[in-house]
């Protein structure tokens, strides 16, 4: 955002300062000061002359003597020039002997300026230079009526022919001037204007902010006789608001409208187009101007695109639309896209007679998303992406038309048609002052604060406590908006160092921060080294994985515009990225290797997709030369230990997960649910990730998990009563799983069972082929008395009962 400070002080008169003290209090008042650029920096001793007299050079025939009044009181210099369009009694700009002006002899512009010093030229004293447009500084498009081999004929031009003789050219000009650059933050929306600017230097220096003046203008007809509005897509066009002007009158715009739009790098057209710009940077609300004589029905539509439909813009390029566009459309075909540019088919001409005048309100997210899809960048797209505000749209059409009014372009119509479906209300924010002073570490009293509040729009109630927020200030919804409001205009300079104040609190980590912790201490503790891998993967992965064509792990979500293929979805499943990082170890000649990992996967809730998928965290353990199926099993057994998890895990080796050994891995199901699986990788898996040894793998789903997970652990105290033991073998077919065995002595234990072990298998002559004995020690107490035989029998005896429906029976 650049402003001129002269437009600035438009509205600030009192403002008195030098420019780097400017600077230096807005940036502190948090608009920042980017830069500033001086326009008078390249130019000094620049003065309005007046040409006395004219002789040919003795030895030059293209070289002419002039006699230059530098004065009213007549005093005069001598200066050569070699310019074709000099006459005498023209007034010219003239540079005296020091001076400097913006350009070289070529016209090319110079940093600082060029130095002209007297000199003689072919044998004649000149004590100066008669300047042209280029090296004041301008460009020829600023005045086109200006010859370009000559110098500048201020008689010639109506805003300067009655400049005094020997006055300051460089202010006739309005070159003494400065432009700031701000660093305009995407939430101070406001900040985009100039009244935004104007705004914030008031209350920075504390003066007084004085705003135009807005009066509406119009004859006795009606706007709503000449054109029709209808807003068919509200969501993406809060308001429109339409203006009809007749009798156009195209001309240059006047000059001080033109050096304010050129100090803000806007090329001046003509007295409607800078109109609109002026209002667009004034207000931060862009506007469009339509030949009404092209608007078919004399109705304007605003609708979205239809796909593939066809517009030709402004300047020229056609326009393949869709239908998120929203266009701005008259009764048969579109106008102009809405917020970025107008079209080719109702621009503005130099027959004109009557215009359509346009201000409204649009998405900003929409204008976004349509300009890049479009490849098109425009001044008016980045004011709307940042989120005007509806409720100036008015205002600034009517200061527009009142522009029109005072430049006398045209005979504004009376009345407007103003569509605006839901309107934005004023939002209010109880304010403590109490609070908001312990926040800053300040002592600021309820007036002075209330004065800060004032000074910047907010409209404080001291009797409710509360700021009303005017809808412009889009970026102020709570109370610590208003802190920081305090804060910037007390001054951050001026709040005291001091420690911070609190109370002591009582911390803890969330559920989810305390599983993770204690899986990855229990991980680590049986010597798992924490890894790390990317979630962007290949679709070659499922291959290597040999996942079936309809398994569900296939079922992914593609990234739009992934680094590659190999990068191209998001995972299902973290073993591709175990599996490649113990790959890596073997290949690097590590002996042995233990890794775990949270992994985050992402299972798409339906394909096509129309929402975000689901996220969800698994801890996956590799290792490989660290231990067995076996070993495995007993890592995974004791992170369930460390999340105190009382209900006991059983392994369904049943499974149906093709990455897997056939005969070496199971489901681990906790209740009805199954939480993972552990098993040995399939040696065709092995094979595919180039990893020559057995490797084994454990997945747990920490949200399956998480409902099993109790830390609320009580304190237990010893026995007092002794313990009686029993040891009994069993003798079983081998498909017989110890699981089973072991939870039927659990389920008929009863609350007797205090602990059990297997400390046997045995698999020999003694028994059959398809036979195996398990030994078991099982530990019976009671709290409140000792035991007798007959209290363990019994149980023993509903135990071994149940033993033989499955078919296990006591060795004999």
């Amino acid at each position: 955002m650049n402003t001129p400070l002269s437009w600035i002080k438009a509205y600030v008169p009192e403002i008195d300062c030098t420019v780097q003290e400017y600077t230096d209090k807005m940036t502190l008042s948090g608009t920042k000061v980017e830069g500033f650029e001086k326009l008078d920096g390249s130019l000094d001793k620049i003065i309005v002359g007046k040409i006395n007299k004219i002789e040919q050079h003795p030895d030059a025939d293209k070289l002419v003597v002039c006699m230059i009044q530098i004065n009213e009181s007549g005093d005069e210099v001598q200066i050569v020039t070699g310019a074709p369009n000099v006459r005498e009694g023209q007034k010219i700009p003239v540079v005296l002997d020091g001076g400097r002006v913006a350009s070289d002899h070529s016209g090319n512009k110079v940093p600082g300026g060029t130095k002209i010093k007297k000199g003689k030229l072919r044998g004649v004293l000149s004590n100066g230079m008669l300047c042209s447009v280029q090296e004041l500084g301008f460009d020829a498009e600023r005045f086109p009526d200006a010859d370009e081999e000559g110098i500048f004929i201020l008689s010639d031009h109506e805003t300067y022919k009655d400049a005094p003789i020997g006055s300051d050219a460089i202010e006739l000009f309005g070159l003494r001037d400065t432009v700031f650059e701000y660093e305009v933050t995407s939430n101070r929306v406001d900040c985009f204007s100039v009244l935004g600017i104007a705004r914030e230097a008031a209350a920075t220096f504390r003066k007084p902010f004085i705003p135009p003046e807005i009066k509406e203008t119009g004859n006795d007809e009606k706007a709503s006789d000449y054109v029709q509005v209808e807003i068919q897509n509200e969501e993406l066009c809060s308001r429109f608001v339409a203006r009809v002007v007749k009798n156009i009158k195209l001309a240059p715009s006047p000059d001080w409208m033109q050096r304010r739009l050129s100090a803000c790098g806007i090329r001046p057209i003509n007295n409607i187009v800078d109109i609109t710009n002026y209002v667009m940077e004034e207000y931060a609300q862009p506007m469009h101007a339509y030949d009404l004589d092209t608007i078919d029905g004399r109705k304007i539509i605003v609708r979205t695109a239809k796909d593939g439909e066809e517009f030709i813009s402004l300047d020229g390029n056609k326009r393949i639309l869709d239908s998120s566009m929203l266009m701005i459309c008259d009764g048969k075909k579109p106008v102009g896209i809405a917020g970025i540019m107008g079209g080719e088919n109702s621009m503005i001409t130099g027959n004109i007679k009557t215009m359509l005048f346009e201000a409204a309100c649009f998405n900003g997210t929409n204008i976004r998303l349509s300009g890049k899809k479009l490849g098109m960048r425009t001044d008016a797209q980045v004011k709307f992406e940042k989120g005007i505000d509806p409720n100036q749209t008015m205002e600034a059409m009517n200061r527009a038309c009142q522009l029109i009014d005072q430049l006398g372009a045209g005979e504004v119509v009376g009345g407007a048609v103003d569509r605006y479906p839901g309107k934005r209300e004023a939002v209010t924010i109880d304010y403590d002052v109490c609070k908001i002073n312990e926040l800053l570490g300040t002592n600021i009293d309820e007036e002075e604060m209330i004065s800060y509040f004032e000074k910047i729009g907010l409209e404080a109630d001291k009797e409710k406590k509360c700021v009303t927020v005017p809808t412009w200030r889009q970026d102020v919804v709570c109370m610590a908006d208003l802190a920081e409001e305090a804060a910037r205009f007390y001054g951050y300079d001026n709040i005291p160092v001091t420690l911070p104040v609190g109370k002591a609190a009582a911390g803890k980590l969330s559920l989810d921060a305390e599983i993770r912790n204690r899986l990855r201490n229990a991980a680590e503790q049986a010597g798992f080294s924490e890894g790390m891998t990317y979630s962007f993967e290949s679709p070659k992965v499922y291959d290597k994985l040999l996942l079936a064509s309809d398994d569900k792990l296939r079922e992914n979500v593609f990234i739009a515009n992934p680094l590659g293929e190999d990068y191209s979805i998001m995972r299902t499943t973290p073993l591709n990225g175990m599996l490649s990082s113990l790959a890596l170890n073997y290949n690097r000649r590590n002996q042995s290797m233990k890794l775990y990992e949270m992994a985050t996967v992402y299972l798409p809730k339906g394909l096509p997709l129309t929402e975000l998928p689901d996220e969800r965290v698994q801890l996956i353990l590799g290792m490989y030369h660290s231990g067995d199926f076996f070993d495995m099993k007993g890592t995974v057994e004791s992170v369930f230990e460390a999340l105190h998890i009382t209900v006991i895990p059983e392994y369904n080796p049943a499974c149906s997960r093709p990455y897997l050994h056939p005969g070496r891995k199971a489901d681990i199901i906790m209740g009805k649910d199954t939480v993972g699986y552990i098993g040995e990788v399939h040696p065709d898996v092995c094979e595919n990730y180039d990893i020559g040894t057995k490797a084994y793998i454990a997945v747990i789903d920490l949200r399956e998990l998480v409902a099993y997970a109790d830390f609320d652990v009580k304190f237990k105290g010893l026995a007092k009563y002794p313990a009686v033991t029993r040891d009994i073998s069993l003798v079983m077919k081998k498909n017989v799983l110890a699981g089973d065995i072991e939870r039927i002595i659990r389920e008929n234990g009863s609350r007797l069972l205090e602990s059990f072990k297997l400390f046997d298998i045995y698999e020999g002559e003694q028994l059959g082929e398809d036979e195996k004995s398990l030994a078991y020690t099982i530990r019976f107490r009671a709290s409140d008395r000792t035991l007798e035989e007959k209290d363990v029998t019994s149980v023993m005896d509903k135990i071994l009962k149940k033993m033989k429906v499955i078919g296990a029976e006591l060795r004999k």
